[in-house]
């Protein structure tokens, strides 16, 4: 398969598509995220976000560009967007008082009341997972309440590493997006 034809067919939601994609593609993201962050973890994560925002904005792709180009931008965007956040966040932190810390000493031990709570959210979760096509149920199932690695579920499944994750983030996404419409 060809990388043009493979676009087209991922426009069409061609699932080997979007397969050939993402293993032509993984090691020149990964690396090049590599080098800007010098973490293996985050490089990792960043080039699954990249995946996933490429894969779901596809159609907006322009050919006039090289696809290895298009995802190299995605990335670059995907840790910019991340660094803003992380200095964001320190600064805030950093404006909070650090007096009235020993005022803050809280029993953290759940109250009845909690562990009815997190029960009935708990069942609302799982109706939610419920309402996903059975292949994201079950990776769902396997990483978050069997709490396998990616390479377990990996060997599990019989798919690839970078598949596995890549299903993941997708079954995330839709099972926020049927949360956020309840």
């Amino acid at each position: 398969m060809e990388v043009k034809d493979a676009i087209e067919k991922a426009k069409n939601n061609d699932q080997i598509a979007f397969n050939f994609l993402l293993d032509t593609f993984w090691n020149s993201v990964y690396g090049f995220q590599l080098k800007r962050t010098q973490n293996e973890n985050d490089a990792e994560d960043i080039t699954i976000q990249t995946f996933s925002k490429a894969f779901d904005k596809i159609h907006t792709y322009n050919d006039k560009y090289e696809f290895k180009t298009w995802l190299i931008t995605i990335s670059k965007n995907i840790h910019i967007d991340l660094v803003r956040k992380q200095k964001s966040t320190i600064s805030s932190r950093s404006n909070i008082s650090e007096d009235n810390d020993y005022h803050s000493i809280i029993d953290e031990s759940p109250t009845p009341e909690d562990k009815l709570i997190t029960e009935q959210n708990l069942a609302k979760l799982l109706r939610d997972i419920k309402q996903l096509k059975p292949h994201y149920q079950e990776v769902i199932n396997l990483r978050y309440f069997q709490e396998l690695s990616y390479k377990e579920i990996s060997e599990s499944l019989d798919e690839s590493i970078n598949n596995v994750k890549v299903k993941l983030l997708r079954a995330k996404k839709l099972l926020a997006e049927i949360i956020k419409t309840e």
